[in-house]
């Protein structure tokens, strides 16, 4: 059982993209070889369960991303509709609306796009790599913002799979979500207008060796879009927390903003500069009926909601932008 992503490589291929696209393909057959997994079966079934509606009016410049209207299905199949996605449980990025049915996901992934985007390069008639992109909430997003290839990675099949389901849909060859992580990419393809890194770099252990490989996938004049933890401090300091940060186990560096700067100048980008820092609030981040799990709220302390459960400063996101020369 494998999901094909030929149409979607051919794309890349016509987008001036075709030695990356020749480069990834091995890693992309050989991640199904030997693939087993208990759950595929079942998030296939749930796909194919899904009512086929064609012609469809889609929305990728509105917050919720839109497919469908409640008007294009019988009303009779919405119990069975979100039953079916439900079985992709969680959904983790969005937030969507499929045939008026409201995804409520964990994250409300359009507050940090409303972030960004009126401060990056316009994205039309681009090539985008979003490493570590989720369901690719954003990669539609950049698609609706005028990208011509969209290439998102994610090694979480789940989050693979619900792109595939949203892509029953939406229909574009145009971006896809590759279960590949950024080990997976060509080194120094060079091929890339824009590389966005969001929510991945404190989960890196080299976080040089990381920007470099952002670097890398980018073409001369490219630009980095770079989010991370950060902590609040004006000097080159960097929490590195022992054991977990808001219950997480994988988190091995919180950088300063200065210290981010450092990084990203140290690896030969220009015009490194901070466009954004919030902090995470439940707005931005909590449990909905699309994801039962723990979230924010159970990640701070019940006492003081500006301190991790662990004691560590709460939550503190940055967007950094830069050039390659």
């Amino acid at each position: 059982m494998k999901i094909d992503f030929q149409k979607f490589l051919t794309h890349l291929g016509n987008s001036g993209l075709e030695k990356f696209a020749a480069d990834i393909a091995p890693g992309i057959e050989n991640y199904f070889v030997n693939l087993k997994h208990g759950d595929l079966a079942k998030w296939f079934a749930a796909i194919e369960a899904l009512p086929a509606v064609d012609g469809l009016a889609i929305d990728l410049s509105s917050d919720t991303v839109g497919i469908g209207s409640a008007g294009d299905v019988d009303a009779k199949l919405r119990p069975e509709i979100i039953e079916n996605l439900m079985k992709l449980h969680p959904w983790r990025k969005g937030p969507f609306e499929l045939f008026g049915i409201k995804i409520d996901t964990e994250w409300r992934s359009d507050l940090k796009w409303q972030r960004l985007i009126g401060c990056i390069k316009p994205l039309a008639g681009k090539t985008v790599l979003d490493v570590g992109c989720g369901n690719g909430y954003h990669c539609l997003r950049m698609l609706g913002a005028g990208a011509t290839a969209v290439v998102g990675i994610d090694p979480m099949l789940l989050f693979v799979t619900q792109f595939q389901l949203l892509n029953k849909y939406v229909q574009t060859d145009m971006a896809s979500v590759l279960p590949l992580g950024i080990d997976e990419m060509p080194v120094d393809a060079h091929c890339f207008d824009a590389v966005f890194s969001m929510g991945v770099l404190y989960h890196r252990k080299d976080a040089a060796e990381h920007i470099e490989r952002l670097k890398g996938a980018l073409k001369s004049g490219g630009e980095l879009v770079l989010e991370t933890l950060v902590i609040e401090s004006d000097g080159e300091e960097m929490l590195v927390p022992e054991g977990r940060y808001g219950k997480m186990r994988n988190v091995w560096n919180i950088p300063s903003p200065a210290l981010l700067k450092k990084w990203v100048e140290a690896a030969g980008f220009v015009n490194a500069r901070i466009i954004d820092i919030t902090k995470t609030t439940t707005k931005e981040q909590r449990s909905t009926e699309w994801m039962h799990y723990e979230s924010l709220p159970d990640y701070l302390d019940k006492q003081n909601e500006n301190l991790t459960i662990e004691g560590h400063p709460a939550p503190i996101r940055a967007i950094m932008l830069a050039e390659k020369p």
